[in-house]
């Protein structure tokens, strides 16, 4: 028997009715989490799975408002323990354990109970059950109540159905399991804003958040008001159908800016929805002025969300964070149809009864298209220019899997490291994972782009290939990598080159930090290590921790750049164990005054600020 024959049998032994087996609902839940919740995570990103379980259930509570049932949430969160608490019609009691744990049981199949619901798989509560070290239901109606309980999605004790002075309503505990989840924390910077897209979504929805309570007048104009970070040039446009509600504004900041809900479920990867929606709103507004404007020039600097509700709606993941439907309904009108009719009625009569909107926002159209005709030469050459790079582009090292792939299990991962220097790229790219890490080396510091017009950033080789890399300059939706992380030096320097591209960014486009793309990447400032254990240390606490754990007399070295990190040693910091601080963007932080301060000119209120945040650094280490 020859090596081939020998490896076709031991693939034939393997294959026999021992080999098949059958994993209980559970279980299949706890070794494919992924495919239920998106990552696992330890909560220092939105995403999280751990923000994910919180959802799954409160989706639930949200259904019953929508029906018309219970106007207040509570949610208790202390250490890893979540708790919420409807007032809703509560679960019949006689079903609560198959909630809980019969895979594909729900309410929801028909849509007369749930006419437009969120969750229809009857998998959400299930998943939050398997992936939680305890999980209990209560459920309370009409004086009796019931509760289930159970451990990793094994059942420990269902009690009777006995009397209860309760209100009606379901109660959910939970505790994600560390286990699945490692060491985690929940976050409130990632708590609050979904809480506060549920009461925008649903006004008359009181929400209760460890006693801080959110709710909603405005709908989405709240919403629009919560999250601008530019001046707003006109008065929200704020326009409600039967199924769908709208706000649209444009602000001083390029590119566009985009908020989408199905169903009170934020589709941060929008769908078929906003594609339509984006479509409508430009041909409406061309159609009004009747003027040949281009639509990319109408839609540039605004700033718009909407939400429709969709019976029966068909997610492309469990995650629910893009549209597939293409109907309002099964066998109904369909999306593109809906949205379209809706604002070419409701907003063409908006601009006609708003003349100050009007004018203001045909100003906003005609220096858009101004200072796109003003840099038309540019571009064309920026782009010819990027287009050979691309073919064989010096500065960036590539992966395999990028985040615009349309499948691919990773894609998620994939990332783009810019690095100031040959000598931090090279080490970098020795020691990165090919398939999903790239990097982008700069020359030195980019160039200050505060107050500059988007000329920039075609006339500026170094922002022109890199605008060509992460492929952004039409929109976000071809986004070629999920992070886009900042690696410079920890060192004064490293912070300017920090400054200049949060800059560039910010100005050009906003929406890669507000979506969550940016991050920067901590990197090591110490080596403890003794004959037996080397330890990293990214604080002065940490290395004084480390000093005590190997003493007596550990060494101990300071890393001043990226450069003098060995490929092996980067390895450690850029894999499993990476640490990075996401940018975020806070109404608060007023993108104007906020680059004015740091990139404007040397004022006394800037200067005094450097000199009282200067940190002296002690170039000692033992």
């Amino acid at each position: 028997m020859n090596e081939t024959e020998r490896e076709l049998q031991i693939l034939q032994d393997n294959y026999q009715e021992e080999n098949i087996v059958t994993l209980e609902w559970q279980e299949h839940i706890r070794r494919r989490p992924g495919m239920y919740i998106g990552k696992l995570g330890d909560g220092s990103s939105y995403d999280d799975g751990i923000y994910v379980l919180l959802k799954e259930v409160l989706d639930n509570s949200i259904d019953e408002f929508m029906m018309g049932f219970g106007k207040t949430i509570e949610i208790t969160i202390e250490n890893h323990d979540v708790t919420v608490r409807d007032h809703g019609r509560g679960v019949p009691l006689g079903k609560v354990k198959d909630v809980c744990s019969r895979m594909n049981t729900g309410a929801k199949y028909d849509s007369k109970a749930f006419k437009k619901s969120v969750g229809l798989n009857g998998v959400g509560i299930k998943a939050v059950n398997a992936l939680s070290s305890d999980f209990y239901m209560e459920s309370s109606r009409d004086g009796l109540s019931k509760t289930v309980h159970f451990r990793q999605g094994i059942e420990v004790n269902e009690s009777e159905t006995v009397p209860s002075a309760n209100s009606n309503g379901t109660k959910v505990g939970f505790t994600p399991d560390e286990q699945i989840f490692g060491e985690y924390h929940y976050r409130d910077e990632h708590i609050e804003p979904l809480l506060k897209n549920y009461v925008f979504l649903n006004t008359g929805l009181t929400i209760v958040f460890n006693g801080k309570k959110f709710s909603s007048k405005n709908g989405l104009e709240d919403l629009l008001n919560e999250n601008l970070t530019s001046e707003q040039l006109y008065p929200i446009i704020h326009l409600f159908g039967e199924d769908i509600e709208v706000a649209i504004t444009h602000t001083t900041q390029y590119g566009e800016e985009y908020y989408s809900f199905v169903n009170g479920q934020h589709t941060t990867q929008g769908g078929t929805h906003l594609t339509a929606f984006r479509e409508a709103t430009a041909r409406v507004i061309k159609e009004f002025y009747n003027r040949n404007f281009e639509y990319s020039d109408i839609r540039n600097g605004m700033v718009a969300a909407i939400s429709i509700k969709v019976e029966e709606p068909v997610f492309e993941s469990q995650t629910k964070t893009k549209l597939g439907s293409k109907e309002m309904a099964p066998n109904g009108i369909s999306v593109n149809k809906y949205i379209n009719d809706f604002l070419k009625k409701e907003l063409d009569n908006y601009l006609h009864k708003n003349p100050d909107t009007v004018e203001i926002l045909q100003k906003i159209i005609l220096d858009s298209e101004k200072e796109r005709k003003a840099i038309a030469g540019v571009t064309k050459l920026a782009r010819e220019r990027a287009k050979k790079a691309n073919l064989h582009n010096k500065k960036l090292r590539d992966c395999r899997i990028h985040y615009n792939d349309a499948k691919g299990d990773d894609r998620e991962r994939s990332c783009i490291f810019i690095t100031e220097g040959d000598s931090a790229s090279g080490s970098i790219t020795k020691s990165r994972d090919p398939n999903l890490q790239a990097v982008f080396s700069l020359r030195g510091k980019p160039l200050n782009s505060f107050g500059l017009t988007k000329k920039i950033v075609y006339e500026n080789e170094e922002f022109n290939l890199l605008q060509a890399a992460l492929n952004i300059e039409e929109n976000m939706d071809g986004l070629r990598y999920n992070k886009v992380i900042i690696a410079t030096d920890a060192d004064t320097d490293g912070m300017h080159i920090r400054l200049l591209l949060l800059t560039f960014f910010l100005q050009f486009f906003p929406d890669l930090i507000k979506k969550g793309h940016v991050y920067i990447l901590q990197t090591p400032l110490f080596r403890v290590r003794n004959k037996k254990k080397t330890l990293y240390c990214y604080t002065e606490e940490e290395r004084l921790n480390a000093i005590e754990e190997l003493s007596p007399n550990p060494e101990i070295t300071r890393f001043k750049g990226l450069g003098e990190i060995s490929p092996d040693e980067f390895r450690n910091f850029i894999g499993e164990d990476i640490r990075l601080d996401r940018v975020t963007m806070r109404k608060e932080d007023l993108l104007k005054e906020l680059l004015e301060f740091y990139m404007g000119k040397n004022t006394p209120e800037r200067q005094n600020f450097i000199i009282d945040n200067l940190v002296v650094e002690d170039e000692e280490v033992a």
